[in-house]
This record gives C-alpha cells, sequence and structure tokens, in this order.
C-alpha cells in the first residue's frame, strides 16, 4: 500500500514496462527495471529489495529474499575465518532442517550444503541460491507484478 512506500522515500527510476519509461530519482540512482526479477533485484538495491521484501512478507516467504541476500553478502568474503562464521550463520538460519528461515530446497542439495559446511568455500551455496532465485523469478515475483504493492509503485512513477 501507499503507506507501507511513504518511509523509503524513493520513487522508481527509468520504469520499463510494455515499452513506456518514466524517468525519476529513485534513491539518487538510475537504473532500468523491467519485467525480469534480475533487473529488479539490480536496481537500487536497498529500496528494492525491501519492497520485495514487504510482498514477500505478505506471502510468508521473505526467507528466499533474505537467503539469497545473505549469499550474496557470504560471496565478497575472503578472510576463511569469516567464511566459515557466515557460513555456518547462513545454514543454520535458513538450511538445516527446522531452521528459523528454512528455505524450500530439494534434499540432495540440503545434504550436499550439510556435508561440506564444516570446511565451506565461496561457492558452498551456489545451488542453493540458484534453485532459490529460480522460485523467486517463475513464482512470487510473477505474484509480485500484479501484487497491489507493485501496482503502487507504478501509480506513483507515472
Amino acid at each position: 500500500t501507499a503507506n507501507n512506500l511513504e518511509g523509503m522515500g524513493c520513487e522508481l527510476a527509468h520504469l520499463h514496462l510494455k515499452g513506456q519509461r518514466s524517468k525519476r530519482p529513485f534513491c539518487c540512482h538510475y537504473s532500468e527495471i523491467g519485467l525480469k526479477m534480475d533487473l529488479w533485484m539490480s536496481f537500487c538495491s536497498v529500496a528494492g529489495q525491501l519492497v520485495f521484501e514487504n510482498f514477500l512478507r505478505t506471502e510468508y516467504s521473505e526467507e528466499n529474499l533474505l537467503f539469497w541476500l545473505a549469499c550474496e553478502d557470504y560471496k565478497k568474503i575472503t578472510n576463511e575465518t569469516e567464511m566459515t562464521v557466515a557460513a555456518s550463520r547462513i545454514y543454520k538460519e535458513f538450511v538445516q532442517v527446522d531452521a528459523p528461515r528454512q528455505i524450500n530446497i530439494d534434499c540432495g542439495t540440503r545434504e550436499e550444503i550439510s556435508e561440506n559446511i564444516s570446511q565451506p568455500g565461496p561457492n558452498c551455496f551456489n545451488r542453493a541460491q540458484r534453485l532459490i532465485y529460480g522460485l523467486m523469478e517463475n513464482d512470487c515475483y510473477p505474484r509480485f507484478l500484479k501484487s497491489e504493492i507493485y501496482q503502487t509503485l507504478l501509480e506513483q512513477a507515472e
């Protein structure tokens, strides 16, 4: 709803929908938002992610985005000790069975991560991250595009 968006102080930038564009500043960055999830995720990161996360929260599936973001942060870690600590946190929060924010991945992927979590590498969550990204892109994101919160954004951009 519009009330959910007011505190963000942001507007859509270069909204690209059905071939039409609207140029407005969005958090002092310029990007292009289209009907593809990768574009949505990359535009002005924080604000776009907050809007999408709010939508996912209404569907009780915000763990997908939070896991994806945690994996993106994890990939930036270069220190082995920090990587081990971060991998353990991600595993306990999202991957292990009965985790507080357990993501929906197949048992093979979950087992692969479980087997490698004691000595995690930079790619230890890649398979799970791809699965969750696909789930968001093909399931959550199309519903988001039809949601009231997204429609409100479109109206505000006009």
